[in-house]
């Protein structure tokens, strides 16, 4: 049904109608060319390995729709699909350089199908993707990603495993035309032979070997290419923290660092900063698997957040990152929503003891009060300082017994987390150490380590916690309550200890008259605390009697929550995707470059404001 308006013609056409000729609209454009592009490559990669199935009305659709070459034979099929995979991640990414390929392919592919398939309509709709694709050139304006030449071994390793199972696949889709019949090891050979354009020790009846062995040939002539292109592109190194950036942030520090707990851990030097307009406030983030995440709030004047946020987000929509915020606070968490649009989750709680308020005596505490006791008749002794109060030996020797007291090989951390001890700048950081006679020990009489970071004038936050594992139980407890006792005389009024996620979610959970589904959140919260220390980080805050803050994630929407998940986890360190580096040499820091969306209007302006 169409509604007609007094001198508005346009009502004759209905309204469904209109939407289809006026086209998809252009910000959803890069979204349909990925997902067309996804499929057609799945239907090209199935035709070039099952012969049936480019005789299919499966296929007979595939051959009229756009980007795709033909039947010209199973190689070219099997090429195609693949390199529509490839492309398509990068269109639904807005990706300037996936656009100029797609550009590119689409005409030769149209080419293709007219010439030698004479299919005058998939040429056409090809060319109707590629006029679409024209029309909306805007859309695909991102910038690449951080990258170094460790991608072109990624793709190599990740491609040639592709490849092998491939090549196992088309190997074995022809099991009646197989000569005798050849092991797994024997067809294995054949894959690794066929890749290298060889002639493997399977053999075919007439008709079919030569289909395997181009196909083969195509996948392994993909992933030199590809692995080539890689190696020798140009590298875009990830953002880092410049010691201008540092300086600049320390001062900002130093005027609002009381503001957010969170605050020091901005200095950290895998972090890149982007600055207000007025330079009175930043937002430190990181790149993980095109997230761009940020951790607790901008740092520097509240007045001046918006400023810092709207270059986090030119700077995020420049190259099609992903905009998160990890643990930010409720004050931080409204400003990020008013300001760009974006929801905000409470993630955790925060767990922040008043140094005036603690105390080891009454019942609540008895649990800590009795290990304590306990730890001090065993013979422990504790110190608590300022960095800088310690020497230049007994700072090295804290760092490697830091280090060797990992428990894993991967540095963990990334919101509450700064990844040294004793760097210069960090003077007010406090370290409490733990102390017990012990000949055996390469440390000597040190069992355990735990490392505050400042928070303003008159606070810390809780940023490593490291021990003997042959030192007795309850050596953190030791040290936190040594800490919160000492607090008084090294001025401190405020302690935040660890961030605890989904406190709310356990806490009520095991309460009395809890419904169903908050128990069953509980419960698998606690299941998942058997890889991920959920409920035992809460459970040992919650010793200490703290009050909790809560803490925030901010999202642009729901369908991204999982990406940020799993960035966050590998920001972090508890999930790693990322290839081991074979060599360990270290290189000089690259030198600082200026991001490449910014004009030179606007790179002259920062470097004014910079001086």
């Amino acid at each position: 049904m169409s509604v007609t308006v007094d001198g508005d013609k346009s009502g004759l056409v209905p309204v469904r109608m209109r939407r289809i000729l006026r086209g998809p609209r252009p910000e959803s454009v890069p979204a349909h060319v990925g997902t067309a592009c996804t499929v057609i490559g799945l239907i090209d990669i199935a035709a070039g390995v099952f012969p049936r199935f480019r005789t299919s009305r499966m296929h007979a659709v595939a051959e009229v729709l756009p980007g795709t070459l033909g039947p010209l034979s199973a190689a070219l099929s099997l090429s195609a699909g693949v390199l529509l995979l490839l492309l398509a991640h990068g269109l639904k990414r807005h990706k300037r350089r996936a656009w100029r390929a797609a550009v590119v392919l689409l005409p030769l592919g149209a080419a293709a199908q007219f010439v030698w398939r004479h299919s005058a309509l998939g040429a056409l709709l090809s060319l109707v993707l590629l006029a679409l694709l024209v029309r909306h050139r805007g859309e695909f304006a991102a910038l690449p990603d951080p990258r170094s030449r460790w991608r072109a071994l990624a793709n190599f390793v990740l491609m040639g495993a592709g490849s092998i199972a491939l090549g196992l696949v088309i190997v074995s889709a022809h099991p009646h035309r197989v000569i005798g019949s050849p092991s797994l090891a024997d067809r294995l050979e054949h894959v690794l032979y066929g890749l290298l354009g060889i002639e493997g020790p399977v053999g075919y009846t007439k008709g079919v070997d030569w289909t395997v062995g181009y196909s083969l040939g195509a996948l392994g002539m993909l992933t030199a290419l590809t692995t080539i292109y890689l190696a020798f592109r140009p590298e875009h190194p990830a953002a880092r923290l410049t010691d201008e950036d540092e300086t600049r942030l320390r001062a900002l520090l130093d005027q609002h660092g009381g503001r957010d707990s969170l605050g020091h851990f901005a200095l950290r030097r895998d972090k890149g900063v982007v600055f207000s307009p007025s330079g009175k406030a930043a937002v430190c983030y990181r790149v993980v698997s095109g997230v761009m995440l940020a951790s607790g709030d901008p740092i520097g004047d509240v007045e001046a957040w918006p400023g810092a946020i709207e270059r986090f987000m030119d700077e995020a929509k420049a190259h099609s990152w992903t905009p998160a915020v990890m643990g930010c606070s409720e004050t931080g968490g409204q400003v990020w929503t008013r300001e760009t649009g974006l929801d905000a989750l409470e993630l955790g709680d925060e767990a922040v003891v008043d140094v005036a308020d603690f105390s080891l005596s009454g019942r609540a505490m008895r649990n800590v009060r009795q290990m304590v006791k306990r730890i001090e008749r065993n013979g422990y002794t504790t110190q608590v300082r300022r960095v800088r109060d310690l020497d230049d030996d007994e700072l090295e020797r804290l760092r490697h017994a830091a280090a060797d007291w990992r428990g894993t090989d991967t540095e963990r951390g990334f919101s509450m987390a700064l990844g040294r001890i004793g760097a210069p700048g960090d003077g007010d950081a406090v370290i409490a150490t733990a102390h017990k006679d012990d000949d055996a020990s390469p440390y000597g009489d040190l069992k355990a380590i735990i490392h505050f970071v400042p928070w303003g004038p008159d606070g810390m936050s809780l940023e490593l916690m490291r021990r003997d594992r042959s030192a007795d139980p309850g050596m953190n407890e030791l040290l936190i309550v040594a800490a919160l006792q000492a607090s008084p005389g090294l001025g401190i009024t405020r302690v935040s200890l660890n961030f605890a996620m989904f406190r709310a979610a356990l806490a009520r959970g095991e309460k009395i008259g809890a419904g169903p589904v908050l128990r069953i959140w509980r419960g698998l919260l606690v299941f998942l605390s058997r890889w991920f220390q959920i409920e035992s980080l809460y459970k040992f805050n919650a010793k200490f009697q703290p009050r909790w803050e809560p803490r925030f994630v901010v999202y642009r929407k729901s369908r991204d929550l999982p990406r940020i998940g799993l960035a966050a986890m590998q920001a972090e360190g508890f999930v790693n995707l990322s290839l081991p580096r074979p060599f360990t040499r270290r290189r000089p820091a690259p030198a600082p470059r200026t991001c490449a969306h910014l004009t030179p209007a606007r790179t002259a302006d920062h470097e004014v404001r910079a001086a």
